[in-house]
């Protein structure tokens, strides 16, 4: 089922917010890529250009308390999800201070207090994580739900099948949030996917599939509130697919000149900031609040590029804790 494009019922305090999300989002990963560039930091970087919109506008839907599992090309949601950025820079530079210590890094952001639970570099891995997060809410009779973020080549490992299965037998509150950006690392999806859409596959599992455009923030957030009203009523899982374009390569430095360049211009015209904003403002939201917006966006990530480059590095001790419970750092 595909979900009809941008509606004009998002109202001017949820575009606020969706907009706040997306331009950190935006501009956090355009000043790693900066500082990666400049030899500021040394660590393995997955850009999430193009993403912006679909975690901003899906993290938008969800309440703190509710679960995320997202993947090593994360920082979209871990931002979108509310991970403060002071700490999300300095698990990033490795620092003590970060939300592992450290010890995570990149690929492995976790802040519970946000409901960021897991992010893991195993493809699909986090999918049956999920499953069992959910479960964990149903069995205490809570009234949260669980997302699982992937892209669209994780929809094609067993865990991906055997999770859906599941999900739908025992009527788990999880989405499943496909995030296609036409690109399994190198692998287009017509070359390693037997459908056109990933939301087709829901059927064979009894729950809804709904496919919708990743660079419309208003189609992503009605089809994740409708996915996560549908958890909560105890009515079972969803799988949504937020169609969008990998603008840049599979990882910081990458080749990526097997995009053809075309599709390439086509997708950075609807996925540019400045379509984003003309969109946002049009749904009553003026220029003072997203100058104001911005403004202080820009002065969040100065803060906490500050915070990560001045906190310490773990001390080599640290690599023997929080692994043991009777070895606790003091």
């Amino acid at each position: 089922m595909n979900k009809p494009a941008s509606s004009p019922s998002l109202s001017p305090d949820v575009a606020r917010t969706i907009y706040r999300k997306a331009y950190l989002i935006n501009r956090t990963d355009e000043r790693f890529r900066a500082m990666l560039t400049n030899g500021e930091l040394a660590v393995a970087y997955y850009p999430v250009r193009g993403h912006e919109v679909i975690a901003a506008a899906a993290m938008a839907a969800l309440e703190p308390e509710d679960y995320l599992v997202t993947t090593y090309r994360g920082l979209h949601d871990a931002l979108g999800k509310g991970i403060p950025s002071r700490l999300l820079w300095a698990e990033f530079a490795g620092k003590r201070t970060g939300t592992c210590k450290g010890k995570g890094g990149p690929m492995h952001i976790t802040h519970p207090e946000t409901g960021v639970m897991v992010t893991t570099g195993i493809v699909g891995s986090g999918i049956p994580i999920a499953n069992g997060l959910a479960m964990a809410s149903q069995i205490r009779g809570e009234n949260r739900v669980a997302v699982a973020s992937f892209g669209d080549g994780a929809s094609n490992i067993g865990a991906f099948h055997e999770a859906l299965n599941m999900a739908s037998v025992w009527k788990l509150p999880v989405i499943f949030l496909c995030q296609n950006n036409q690109y399994a690392e190198h692998t287009t999806l017509a070359a390693g996917t037997s459908v056109t859409s990933i939301a087709e596959r829901a059927g064979s599992y009894g729950m809804p599939g709904v496919s919708c455009d990743g660079l419309d923030p208003a189609s992503v957030y009605e089809a994740m509130s409708e996915a996560v009203s549908r958890a909560r009523a105890g009515d079972g899982p969803t799988l949504l697919e937020a169609r969008t374009f990998r603008l840049l390569g599979h990882i910081f430095g990458a080749d990526y000149s097997y995009v053809p360049k075309e599709d390439l211009s086509a997708a950075e015209e609807r996925a540019s900031m400045a379509k984003l904003r003309q969109w946002i403002s049009e749904r009553q939201v003026s220029e003072a609040d997203l100058a104001q917006i911005e403004q202080e966006v820009d002065a969040e990530i100065e803060e906490a590029v500050a915070f990560a480059l001045e906190s310490e590095s773990p001390d080599p001790d640290e690599i023997r804790f929080d692994i043991y419970e009777t070895e606790q750092a003091t």
